[in-house]
């Protein structure tokens, strides 16, 4: 029994000295660091809290616009000449419109974390809310009537050329609004307040990209 207790205490003894030889030569760089067999590595693939964050933003109003269109409506009854029976009226229609990003619908794949200070953020186009028609900035700016439909006031006992002349002012907002940067100018805006509060997250390299369709 002494035997193997000493064969034992002689292995042991062998052992440590070549553990205490190894991380010797590792500490003066004659050997590749040495790697902790306890140390703890994380690896973030995503991040739910921070998607959840997002989404519960339902939608992000990112930039609105003013703008101010000119609508021509003519009217002309039967064959009669426009001096005669009918009329032309130019309206001025002003309105607003609001561009906003939407991301209520996001799902996991929309935000990618790696090394834990990198970002990347997938989110679809901006998008226009039906435009507004301000009635009371809206006016007449000149109006011209043949001689049978002269009456006092503006589309007086016709209604239903008021609302034309409406959904069509609404319409050319719609399509003033669609043709101008605002869409462009919601995108920037989004942009730069996610970056903004990432940044205050601790994320150093962000990257924010729009779906193309």
């Amino acid at each position: 029994m002494g035997r193997v207790a000493g064969r034992v205490a002689a292995i042991a003894t062998a052992l440590v000295a070549v553990i205490g030889l190894l991380l010797v030569l590792s500490a003066v760089h004659l050997l590749p660091q040495l790697r902790n067999p306890f140390r703890t590595t994380t690896t973030v693939h995503s991040q739910p809290p921070l998607l959840k964050s997002i989404t519960a933003l339902s939608r992000y109003e990112a930039a609105s616009g003013s703008f101010q269109v000119v609508v021509e409506l003519s009217q002309q009854t039967g064959f009669l000449p426009s001096f005669i029976a009918g009329s032309q009226t130019l309206f001025i229609g002003v309105g607003t419109d609001i561009a906003f990003v939407n991301f209520a619908h996001l799902k996991g794949s929309a935000i990618r974390v790696t090394a834990g200070h990198t970002v990347t953020m997938t989110l679809p186009r901006a998008q226009l809310e039906p435009a507004v028609l301000n009635v009371r900035q809206s006016y007449v700016f000149a109006q011209q009537q043949g001689l049978i439909n002269r009456v006092a006031g503006f589309f007086a006992g016709n209604p239903n050329s008021q609302q034309e002349v409406y959904i069509q002012a609404q319409r050319r907002i719609q399509y003033a609004a669609k043709s101008s940067s605002l869409l462009a100018d919601a995108q920037r805006n989004t942009t730069a307040m996610l970056t903004g509060m990432l940044t205050s997250l601790g994320f150093r390299h962000i990257t924010i990209d729009y779906l193309t369709t």
